[in-house]
């Protein structure tokens, strides 16, 4: 799961982005309005934790702009006023939660994860599809009742492919979503490729169906039919 962490303080911005990277998320920062307008316009992400006060624009403004461009993201309000207003304006806009600085990590850990299994999975704290069993908060999947050994790139990819089963998912996007946005700066899709034929490899060696069809000059799809 990729996240965007929009916030001007450094020392926060980098705490969060290093607790949520041990947590296994993959994350992108911006440190002012121009930076995170930029981000949201090129790349898509699973959760954006937006601050309200940035240099040179509001973070309300990009909330805003994520409904406009009707971003599938989840977004999360942080800030270091308490008023009643301000939460009700973000959350009318169309942010998910609002937290209220200083908060912990942890807390932001958990309501990262609620968002985005409220948003992708109908809020289910495991996700099934036929003999796959995916335990989020755990991180760890059973195919055909077996725990599977899976790298977090692996386990990313199998979430992200789960999550937009029986759709056509273009080579770039699943870069991006495993590269990050500097995925454009890799000369190959070999990366993915490896990725995808050792995640394929451990599925079918545990007697899974291979639902990851490739769809020639274009992509992925990962369905049953």
């Amino acid at each position: 799961m990729k996240l965007l962490i929009i916030e001007d303080e450094q020392a926060l911005r980098d705490a969060i982005q290093q607790y949520m990277e041990t947590q296994g998320y993959l994350c992108e920062i911006a440190g002012n309005f121009e930076e995170a307008m930029d981000k949201i316009d090129y790349y898509e992400y699973d959760c954006i934790v937006v601050d309200i006060g940035l240099p040179m624009g509001s973070g309300l403004d990009i909330v805003k702009e994520l409904k406009s461009i009707k971003s599938k993201a989840g977004i999360i309000i942080i800030s270091a006023r308490d008023a009643v207003d301000d939460k009700v304006m973000g959350l009318q806009l169309g942010s998910d939660d609002y937290l209220t600085k200083p908060f912990h990590l942890s807390e932001l850990n958990a309501r990262v994860a609620a968002i985005i299994r409220r948003r992708n999975f109908g809020g289910e704290e495991k996700i099934l599809f036929n003999e796959i069993e995916i335990h989020p908060a755990a991180k760890s999947v059973k195919m055909n009742d077996k725990y599977l050994d899976l790298t977090q790139k692996e386990y990313d990819l199998l979430v992200y492919f789960i999550s937009n089963r029986g759709r056509l998912i273009t080579k770039s996007a699943l870069a991006q979503h495993i590269w990050g946005d500097q995925y454009d700066q890799a000369e190959s899709y070999d990366f993915l490729y490896t990725h995808i034929k050792n995640l394929r490899k451990k599925m079918m060696e545990s007697g899974t169906a291979d639902y990851i069809k490739n769809i020639y000059g274009t992509g992925y799809k990962f369905t049953d039919n």
